[in-house]
C-alpha cells in the first residue's frame, strides 16, 4: 500500500465542487499537512466556488475528472460528484492508482457498488467509503460504550432522523430516484452503515413503509414532478437475533434534536442526541440515569456534520502517511447500499425483502 512522508503535505483533488464539495475543501483546508491542489466539476459555478474555496491557480482548475487524475497533482481524490456518476468516476480512480474518499452512497445501484467494491479488491492505495456519521462525536461514544459491553448484548437499535427537507443541487439532480438510487439509498445509508457497526453483525431481511407524502410535490422539472420519499419506517433484521429500526421525516425541521439513537441491550440503555452531541445512560438495575456532553478537541472545523467530516478526514490522512488499511470499506458502502434498495424494494412489495435476494 502506498504511503507518503509525514515531511511532505498531501495533495489533494476534490472532483465535484457543489456543496458538499465545498464541504470537504473547508475540512481539508484546516489540517495541517493537507492541502488541495486540484479541483474538477463539469458546471461552471461549481469550479468557480471550488477554485475559490481552494485558493487555487487555473493550473488546478479542470472540468474532466480524468483531467484531474492524470494532472500529476495530487495523492489522493475526494470524490463529491453526484451520485448517479459515483460509479464511472469510480472507476476512473481505481484505474489511476490514486489515495481516494468517495461520498455516500457508494453507488445507486447494488450491482454497480458490487463491480466497484470488486475492482478496489487488493487495491495498493488507500479506498475510503466516506461515511461520516460513525464520527459525529456523541454516536462515536455510543458506539466506544456498545463495544465495551456497556448495554451487555444489543438486542434492539432504534434511529430517529427528523429534519428538512432535501436542499437544492445543481441541476436538481436529487429530486429523482434514478439519479439518487432513493431517499433510503441517498440519505439513509448513513443510518445502515450504523445499524451494521453497532449490531456488530449481518443484515439478513428488511421490511419497510413510506411515502412521499409532504414535500417536493408541488415542484416540477422539465415536465416532471420528483419522486423521492419524504418519510419511512425500516426495520432490518440480523443474524444474531438483533433488530433496528429507522424513524425517518423529513419535514420535520423544528425538531430539537435532527438524530437520536438508541440501544438497548440486556443491561441497559444508551441514547446519542446530535446536534446537542449529549449521551444519556439508563439502567435495568435501578441506578439514576446518567447523562453528560460530549466534544472532541482534535476537530478545527465543524462544518456541516458537528466536525464529523473533519475527524474521517484525520483519519484518511493517517491511513495515507502511515500504510494503515481504511477504518471504513468500500465493502461497508455495499452493505449499506444494499439495505436501503431492499428496503425501497419492501415499499413497492409489500414484504420483507432478504438480503441474499440482492447479496447471494
Amino acid at each position: 500500500m502506498k504511503g507518503s512522508s509525514s515531511l511532505d503535505p498531501v495533495r489533494y483533488g476534490v472532483i465535484g465542487t457543489g456543496m458538499m464539495g465545498l464541504e470537504h475543501i473547508e475540512n481539508i483546508n484546516a489540517i495541517p499537512g493537507a492541502v488541495v491542489t486540484a479541483i474538477s466539476d463539469p458546471n461552471e459555478q461549481s469550479r468557480v466556488s471550488g477554485s475559490q474555496a481552494a485558493r487555487l491557480s487555473d493550473e488546478g482548475v479542470f472540468v474532466d475528472h480524468r483531467d484531474l487524475l492524470s494532472s500529476g497533482l495530487v495523492d489522493a481524490v475526494v470524490l463529491v460528484s453526484p451520485n448517479h456518476t459515483h460509479a464511472a468516476i469510480l472507476g476512473d480512480i481505481i484505474e489511476s492508482g490514486l489515495h481516494f474518499l468517495t461520498e455516500k452512497p457508494l453507488c445507486t445501484t447494488v450491482e454497480d457498488a458490487r463491480t466497484i467494491t470488486i475492482k478496489a479488491e487488493g487495491y495498493g492505495a488507500v479506498a475510503w467509503m466516506g461515511l461520516e456519521y460513525r464520527y459525529k462525536p456523541s454516536i462515536a461514544r455510543l458506539v466506544e460504550e456498545v463495544r465495551t459491553g456497556a448495554v451487555g448484548d444489543v438486542k434492539m437499535v432504534s434511529i430517529r432522523e427528523h429534519r428538512f427537507p432535501f436542499l437544492e443541487k445543481v441541476g436538481d439532480w436529487n429530486r429523482f430516484n434514478r439519479n439518487t438510487g432513493g431517499t433510503l439509498v441517498e440519505k439513509c445509508c448513513h443510518f445502515f452503515d450504523l445499524m451494521n457497526l453497532i449490531t456488530g453483525s449481518n443484515p439478513v431481511s428488511v421490511f419497510a413503509s413510506g411515502s412521499q407524502a409532504v414535500n417536493h410535490c408541488d415542484e416540477e422539472y422539465n415536465g416532471e414532478v420528483p419522486d423521492i420519499l419524504d418519510n419511512a419506517f425500516v426495520i432490518v433484521d440480523y443474524a444474531n437475533g438483533a433488530r433496528a429500526m429507522l424513524d425517518l421525516c423529513m419535514f420535520s425541521e423544528g425538531s430539537k434534536n435532527e438524530q437520536e439513537i438508541s440501544v438497548v441491550g440486556d443491561e441497559a440503555k444508551v441514547e446519542a442526541f446530535v446536534p446537542e452531541n449529549l449521551v444519556r445512560f439508563s439502567f435495568r438495575d435501578g441506578r439514576d440515569v446518567e447523562e453528560f456532553a460530549v466534544e472532541d478537541p482534535r476537530i478545527a472545523y465543524a462544518g456541516l456534520h458537528e466536525g464529523a467530516s473533519y475527524l474521517e478526514h484525520l483519519d484518511f490522512l493517517d491511513a495515507i502517511r502511515t500504510g494503515k488499511p481504511p477504518a471504513v470499506t468500500l465493502a461497508d458502502g455495499l452493505l449499506s447500499v444494499a439495505i436501503g434498495v431492499a428496503a425501497h424494494r419492501s415499499i413497492t412489495e409489500s414484504r420483507p425483502i432478504p438480503l441474499t435476494d440482492l447479496l447471494p
